[in-house]
């Protein structure tokens, strides 16, 4: 594998609109971003992967796009959008852009068209298609809730939206709508952006006659031709979010030898606090051992076939602080945790806006406080189905998208120092103690922790190239894992839990330095270990 300038880097998610403020509106835009590199360039990332800020009627945040080569008015002009790339390049850090391209917004120009008649040029750009017997042509569900298939009166067909209505489904056998996408990528990687992130890119390849949405059969001769058309010319990122993907699928997408794409966002981890076969709604206590066993299986699958993301959080899923950590007595401590953890393991690490300062879930009393679309229809329809509503807003509280969405707290003044307006959505009361200004003024915070993992990444190959083992003759609770490379040896430990725990570890030698600590000082010599509450570090064996 040739070593590439995104396999040392981190890359840190944007939100646009809970980032930063700068006109008191109360959404976040570019120029609040701009205002705030200096914080990212201390934080020490590589790039930012930009959630989208292109046109859009924000029926799902942005991601139903009604024009790619314009930006949504409220984040800003396409000149903010240019002096952004430049600023940030100026600081060595690269603007990745979000690219939705399964699907565009109902008020895109082609829908408009295509809607309009059975003849237009535009109608085959999405997938129309006859009722049958009087009903919808399969039993294709939408992510969002109901039926996939939305029924146009005009024209008497149904058209396919795995999403919200409003995102009807572009029709990728369609060569021409290929063509669109990759002139469209084109005119990004020319403004000098460094990649993209790909959503929900696993669904391009769908056969909807079929029933089949992810990992289509033609799904991957669509990237290669993209890769040929776009961004295999440049020297940038891209990542594809794939739900479904298993290691060997994961190797298909990231193989350097495929002409693909760089790595993938696989999300099997994320899924383990599921109940089996049911929605992500339905809850169970995650298991450890799983944990470590589903991580591990994708630190050494993939070898140098593919390439890891690493991550926690995202916009679309709750602060991990509050997922499987302690958000209260050792909100500090298990938030370095997760950090150590990951941030140690092979792969691209992928940090979420506000998971530097340990930010946590933002509970709710009633669905009139809730913005996500998602959670909303889900309301809905649980409550139609007899669940009652106080589990139904325990599950939002539990695993909502907006969770991860609401204002970053930059200080403890009003409105978090976000706006100076009336913030989109709610900003969390906690903000007078949990902020930016108060990790940066101690140098114990959380934000120092994630600074320091950066610098570990950036100065050691161990880190980036080494190999990983998992050791397996510790405590359920402890996550332990080595890494090797050209002789040396790292062993990272973690007690993911709140009950102390003895280790003892006879076998594998002295420890003569402590890389990081989430405690100011190990707890015992390093062959019998006394773990405090989410206690985690690295030493050098």
């Amino acid at each position: 594998m040739k070593m590439k300038w995104w396999q040392t880097a981190v890359v840190y998610q944007i939100y646009p609109r809970s980032f930063q403020d700068s006109d008191g509106d109360g959404i976040g835009d570019l120029k609040g971003i701009i205002r705030r590199l200096e914080y990212l360039e201390k934080l020490g990332i590589t790039a930012i992967w930009l959630s989208p800020v292109y046109q859009s009627p924000n029926d799902d945040n942005g991601y139903d796009i009604s024009d790619y080569e314009a930006i949504m008015t409220e984040f800003g002009t396409m000149d903010d959008m240019d002096e952004l790339i430049k600023q940030a390049d100026q600081r060595n850090i690269k603007i990745i852009m979000d690219l939705v391209v399964n699907h565009t917004s109902d008020e895109h120009k082609w829908f408009i068209e295509s809607r309009k008649s059975k003849d237009n040029p535009y109608r085959d750009y999405y997938v129309w298609r006859d009722p049958v017997n009087g009903e919808a042509p399969n039993s294709l569900k939408s992510t969002f809730s109901g039926s996939a298939w939305e029924y146009d009166e005009e024209s008497g067909q149904y058209y396919l939206h795995l999403f919200s209505k409003k995102q009807p489904d572009l029709n990728w056998e369609n060569e021409k709508v290929r063509q669109e996408v990759w002139d469209m990528m084109n005119f990004w990687l020319e403004k000098g952006v460094g990649g993209f992130r790909m959503d929900v890119i696993d669904l391009v390849g769908k056969i909807p006659d079929k029933e089949i949405t992810g990992n289509g059969p033609k799904l991957h001769d669509y990237l290669q031709e993209m890769n040929m058309e776009t961004f295999g010319k440049y020297d940038v990122l891209t990542v594809g979010e794939t739900w479904g993907a298993t290691p060997e699928i994961a190797k298909l997408y990231s193989n350097p030898k495929r002409n693909e794409l760089s790595m993938v966002f696989q999300f099997e981890h994320i899924g383990l606090d599921q109940q089996p076969g049911k929605e992500k709604w339905d809850h169970k206590p995650l298991e450890v051992n799983e944990l470590k066993q589903v991580l591990s299986k994708w630190q050494t699958a993939l070898g140098n076939e593919g390439w890891n993301s690493l991550f926690w959080n995202n916009h679309d899923l709750p602060r991990i602080v509050s997922r499987w950590g302690n958000d209260t007595a050792y909100r500090v401590e298990s938030a370095k945790m997760f950090a150590i953890l990951l941030h140690l393991m092979k792969g691209t690490p992928y940090i979420y806006q506000g998971e530097e300062i340990g930010m946590t879930n933002y509970p709710v009393n009633d669905i009139s406080e809730v913005e996500d679309i998602e959670s909303i229809n889900m309301y809905y329809e649980r409550l139609a189905n007899g669940y009652k509503k106080e589990e139904i807003i325990a599950s939002i509280n539990s695993k909502g998208r907006d969770n991860a969405r609401t204002p970053i707290q930059w200080d403890d003044t009003e409105n978090a120092g976000f706006t100076t307006g009336t913030p989109w959505l709610h900003i969390n009361p906690n903000y007078h103690e949990i902020n930016v200004a108060a990790n940066l003024a101690d140098s114990n915070s959380i934000f120092y922790c994630y600074q320091k993992l950066i610098q570990l990444r950036s100065k050691n190959p161990i880190v980036v190239w080494g190999e990983f083992e998992l050791v397996t003759d510790v405590p359920e609770q402890v996550f332990m894992y080595l890494r090797r490379y050209e002789g040396q040896t790292w062993a990272v430990i973690a007690n993911f839990g709140e009950e102390n725990t003895t280790l003892q570890l006879p076998d594998l030698g002295q420890s003569d330095e402590v890389i990081i600590s989430n405690y100011e000082k190990l707890s015992a010599d390093f062959n019998h270990l006394d773990l405090r509450p989410y206690e985690a570090f690295a030493v050098k064996l």
